[in-house]
This record gives C-alpha cells, structure tokens and sequence, in this order.
C-alpha cells in the first residue's frame, strides 16, 4: 500500500502521458479479464469515464500494475485486517459477555414494566368508567339541587307574595296616610294582583286563609283613602286657597291612592274622579266669575253705536261739555296710539282688580280681555297637566272646564253684543291668535276649540262694527258735516287714524280679507270728501281742501308705519295730482295774460310766419311782469301759508309754483328774443337769477 504513493511520486511527470485510450488498449489485449467480466466494452468505458478523475485509479494506472496483482493485494491487505478484528474481539469478549447480561437483564425490567403498565392501564379504565358514572350522578344532583331551588325561590316568593305581615295589617288599619302608607298600599297593590292573576295562587290551600285577610285589608286601605282624598278636595274650596300649591304640593305627593282606587275599587275611584270634577268646576267658575265682576269695574268705554266715521260732531258744545278724560277716550275710538302696547304685554301677568281699583285705574276692554284669556290660558294648562299627571286622564279637563268656560264665554258675549270698538275687535283678534302660539309652545291642546270659538266670534262682530263705519261714510249728510274750512276735516281725520291704525295691527298677519275692507272704505270716504269739496264755491278752493285732507291721511298713514298700505300709495298719487291743479290756478291768479299767452303759442320751431309775435304782442306782458313779480309772489306766499295746514306741504307747493312760473317766464324771455325788434324790451326783462334768488329766499322763509 506505501509503494504505490511512491512509484505514483516517482512517475508524476510520466502521468500525462496515460489516458483512455492506452488504458482501453491495455485492457483488450488482457483476454482473461475479458473472459471473466459480462460487462461490455460500451459498460466498462462508462466505468473508466466515472472513474478517470479518482486518485487512486490514477496511480494504479501510473505505475502500471496489473489489476489483477492489485485485486489480490488487496484480499491479501482484507484478510489481514479481517484476522486483527478477530483478535480484537476475542480480547473484548468477556465485555460483550456483560453487554449481553445486561441487555438480558435490561429486557426482564421491561417485561415487569410492561406487566405493570398494563395493569395500570386495565385500572383507569375501570376509573373512567367510574369517573362518568360519578359524572352522570353529579349532573342528575345538580338537575336535582337547581329544580329544588327554583323550587324553593317559586315557593319563598309566592310565600313572600301572600303572606300578609302583622306590620303591614297596623299600617293600612291604623295608621296615618304618609309616605310610609303609599309604599305600603303599593305592597298590597302587588299582593292582590298576585291572587287575583296568578292561576297556581287559586288553587292553594293558602288562599283560603289569605284571602279574606287581603279583602278585609283592601277595604280598609280604600275607604282611608276615600275620607283622605275627599278631603283634601273640599280644602280646595276653602276662600284664598291656592289651589295650584295645594295641587303640586299636596296632592300629587299622594297620587299614588288615585291609582290604587282606579286599579282595586273602580266604583269608589268614579266617586272620588266625580267629587274632584265637580270641586273643581265649582270652585274655578266662582273664581272666574269673582275675577270677571272685579275687572267690569275697570272698564274704560271706548265707543258706542254713534261713534261712526260719517257720524256729525260738531265742535260747538260738544268738546266743552266733555272732561279731559272723556277727550282722551273719545280719540281712541280710531285711533291706535299706546292701546297696540297690549300685543307687547301679551305674556305678562294677569291684571290684579284690587290693586288697579286702588289707584283709580281704567283699561279699554283689550286691556281686561287680554287678563281674562291669560288667567284662563294659565289656569287651564297647570289644571290640564294636573289632571293628566294626578288621574292620568287628560279627558277630565273638559268636564272641570265646562263651568268656567261658560262663565267666561256668558261675560264676552254680553260685552261682544254691545262693542262697537272696531279697533278693540282686532286687538282681541290679535290677542287670541298670540295665545294660540303660546299654548302651541306649551303643547297644551285642551283650548283650541275655546280658542277658535272665540276668533271666530270676533271676525263677524268686527265686519258688522266696520260695515257700519263704511255705511256712515256712504250715507253721510254732506250738508251737515261741511263746514266753511279749507283745512283738514275732523271726518278724514277719523278715517286716517282709523285705516292707519288696522294698517298696522295687520302689518304682520296679512289678512287679505282686511285688505279687502279698507278698499272698499278708501273708496266711500273719498267719494264722501269729493262731495264736501263741491260744497265750496270756488275750484281753488276745493282744490286746496283737497290738498289738505289728501296730505294729512297721509302724514297720518305714515305714521303708522313705514308700510302704509295701498291707502297710502292711492292718496300719495291724488296728492301730486291736485298739487298740479293748484298751482295752475294759483299762478293764473296773478299771471293770467302772461300763461294765457305762452300756451297760446305754438312751438317756435313750427310756428309759420304769421303766428310768430310781435313786440307789441309781449311787450305789456313783459312790462307787467316787471312791475309786480315781486308783490305777487308775496301775495302768493301768504295765500300758500294762509291756506295750508302743513307747512311742509306748503312750502313744496309755493316752490312747485315759483318753478312753474320760472319755466312759463323763461318761454316768454326766449319769444322776446327771436322777435324782430325784441331787444328793445330786454331792459324791461327780469333776470333768471333774480327769479331764482326769490325762490330761494321764499323757499328759507317758509
């Protein structure tokens, strides 16, 4: 084996020079080895080829030796070695020997084991088999303990439910009505509910004993509560109580023993709901009434059926005859002023009589209307809650409120039949559509048709009141009520503060059908001014008793508001109509020839040459003018002031006929100017400017 590494370092540079082919060429001329071998030629080529890379063939080939020398070297080199382990076994026998014993005795420990797990196995079987047996029992125990105890809970409850304790017995029989006796009606409560609904409580033997102790019980607790209750309602009508703090504080406190009776004695809970309704009843309509026969000592009357628009007043007399206060009345039958201050006061407090009385007070009838509607709005929503919360029956409230909506409806139609305060109808009518949106807020419906009853009595009796206003105006006298008086009259007046005063309390609302109304009025009462205007002999004068009845409806319309209405735009229009009437007169007052002429003339571009003037056409009214302009804007500046209530309106007049009159002078001054010869008279010309400073100076004057 040391030889071959030798002769293979020996030989190393002759290695090159073998390869496959040499050694296929060794290997065919070796006919044993051919002989021997199956393999084929094709086989041992793939041998070489895999084996051509090891080392150890390499060398072999190298030195040349036979294989067959080598195979034999190499049984030789095996058998040496086969011949060492022997001996190598030989002398490690006696340790195999102990191997041996100890694996034999390593086999017999098994077998023990094996023998005992097997018995270990065969005993926790038997244990599972026990273990669910004792699983079974343990299910079927505890099936049994939680039958047992709902068993025991049905019985302790239904124990619980029908006994009747010694303590509870004291309390209904003897004791007081407290908190302490409503929770022990309540507990009675659920024991009689228990017998009387629950089927397995009829067929107890314990019912036979309980029963009757719960009748007995029953009867005791609702006759108790049937004195308490009663009486509690006739402290409601004992003089100067507070019915809503006996209520709120009292009663309710004890709700509970209207709900035992209406749950356990039916009967006796009709008895006590009866008494209250008719406790009630009688008690708010004695209020109301009270309250109603207080505030007629406050009233303050405002009209009567001869306070029309069209109705004759003549101030001779008349207004000396009548104190201040009755004056002050007197201009509220059309006009609005402070009386639209009650819609701001729509919330506050109910009027006191005994206060007010005290200091000598008065109110128009809105004033106590609005205080009556408020006491019955407030009195009706604490006893409609009450009602619903003690009872729990929001029916009840018709039946309280039946006496004193009677009592209140019987004094508002006594009052209605004889009120011919227009003004005051709609303030109603407006009151009652605010109290409407506040119980809408409160989401208490128990008024709406008292509500809409009472607006629907107000409409038709407001339409009779201002169809007779309407009648005065288109049946008036007009011989009897004009008077000699350019200035406003006191009927047009009437008709301004009244119109201006629907005006306004329609601003918000929009009522067309008022609109309506106030048209069909607009129209009667000019119809009615037209005609006093023809009373007056002159047309400048009707003119101007127009123009101050037109200015004033106006001033007052506008007062009212900014929205005057259609009133206010119809007049607005007449106005400016009859302004233009006026200044024409007035300047042909003092300027005839002069206006007479220039309208006379035709336009200087169409004119032919025949109608074109001639100095001696314009020269006298040149000269004229030049005389007495002066004096005779004077004279139409007092005329203006003397004529025209309204300053204003009389200074926009005299500048309306001092520009007209500028324009008429300026046509003339430009004809003086295209005529033949003209110039001669432009020293008798007055300048624009001069004209225009004496407007100015009118204008700053007046």
């Amino acid at each position: 084996m040391d030889a071959a590494p030798a002769a293979a370092e020996a030989h190393d540079g002759q290695r090159e020079r073998f390869d496959l082919g040499v050694l296929v060429g060794d290997l065919a001329l070796d006919e044993d080895v051919a002989s021997d071998e199956d393999e084929s030629l094709e086989g041992l080529r793939q041998e070489l080829d895999d084996c051509k890379d090891d080392e150890e063939v390499a060398n072999i080939l190298a030195n040349g030796i036979k294989l067959r020398d080598y195979t034999k070297g190499v049984e030789n080199n095996i058998r040496q070695i086969e011949l060492d382990s022997i001996q190598d076994y030989i002398g490690e026998s006696e340790n195999l020997v102990s191997l041996h014993d100890q694996i034999r005795d390593c086999d017999n420990i098994l077998s023990q084991m094996e023998t005992v797990l097997t018995g270990f196995q065969t005993e926790i079987g038997s244990i599972s088999s026990e273990i669910k047996v004792l699983q079974e029992k343990s299910m079927d125990m505890g099936l049994k303990l939680k039958n047992r105890k709902a068993a025991e809970s049905k019985l302790s409850k239904f124990v619980e439910d029908i006994i009747v304790p010694p303590r509870m017995i004291d309390i209904i029989v003897d004791g007081e009505v407290n908190d302490e006796y409503m929770k022990t009606l309540e507990t009675l409560s659920r024991k009689i509910k228990f017998i009387e609904v629950d089927a397995m409580v009829k067929s107890s033997k314990a019912l036979k004993d309980v029963q009757p102790e719960v009748e007995r019980l029953r009867q005791k607790a609702v006759s108790k509560i049937f004195e308490f209750v009663i009486q509690k309602f006739y402290a409601l009508r004992k003089p100067k109580t507070n019915i809503q703090i006996l209520q709120q504080s009292v009663l309710l406190k004890y709700k509970y023993t209207i709900v035992f009776l209406k749950e356990h004695a039916k009967e006796i809970y009709a008895e006590v709901r009866a008494a209250y309704i008719d406790t009630m009843n009688k008690v708010l309509s004695a209020h109301f009434r009270a309250y109603i026969q207080a505030l007629e000592k406050l009233q303050l009357d405002i009209a009567t059926s001869t306070d029309l628009l069209g109705v004759e007043t003549r101030s001779t007399g008349f207004l000396f005859s009548m104190g201040k206060e009755s004056l002050k009345t007197r201009s509220s039958v059309f006009a609005l002023g402070e009386r639209i201050n009650i819609l701001k006061e729509i919330d506050q407090p109910a009027l006191i009589p005994h206060i007010a009385e005290a200091k000598s007070q008065k109110y128009p009838y809105e004033v106590l209307f609005r205080s009556l509607q408020k006491l019955l709005i407030d009195t009706a929503t604490s006893e409609y809650l009450f009602s619903d919360d003690f009872f729990g029956e929001e029916s009840l409230f018709n039946d309280i409120f039946a006496g004193p909506i009677q009592v209140v409806d019987e004094h508002f139609n006594a009052v209605l039949l004889n009120c011919y305060d227009a003004i005051g109808i709609m303030l109603m009518i407006r009151i009652i559509h605010q109290h409407q949106l506040i119980m809408f807020k409160r989401r208490i419906p128990c008024l709406d048709s008292y509500l809409d009853k009472v607006n629907l009595s107000l409409w038709p009796r407001f339409k009779m009141v201002f169809d007779l206003h309407l009648n005065s105006l288109r049946n008036a006298n007009v011989k009897t009520l004009w008077e000699d008086d350019v200035h406003p009259h006191y009927v047009i007046r009437r008709y301004a503060e009244f119109t201006a005063s629907l005006v306004h309390l329609n601003v918000e609302y929009g009522d067309g059908q008022l609109d309506l109304n106030l048209e069909r009025l607009r129209m009667a009462v000019e119809e009615l001014l037209v005609k006093l205007a023809k009373m007056f002999p002159k047309q400048k004068l009707q003119t101007v008793f127009l123009i101050n009845n037109y200015d004033l409806t106006i001033s007052i319309l506008k007062e009212a508001g900014t929205e005057g209405g259609k009133a206010q735009v119809h007049f607005e229009e007449v106005l400016k109509s009859n302004i233009s009437v006026y200044v024409e007169e007035l300047l042909l007052e003092h300027f005839s020839d002069l206006i007479k002429f220039v309208k006379s003339r035709p336009s200087e571009d169409t004119a032919s040459s025949s109608d074109k003037a001639s100095v001696s056409d314009v020269e006298p009214l040149v000269k004229d003018f030049a005389g007495r302009w002066k004096a005779a804007i004077e004279l139409m500046h007092k005329d203006v002031i003397t004529s025209f209530s309204n300053f204003l309106c009389g200074m926009e007049i005299l500048k309306a006929a001092l520009t007209q009159l500028l324009l008429y002078y300026t046509r003339i001054t430009e004809c003086v100017k295209k005529i033949n010869g003209g110039s001669a008279l432009n020293k008798d010309l007055v300048s624009i400017s001069s004209i225009l400073y004496e407007i100015k100076k009118y204008s700053r004057t007046f």
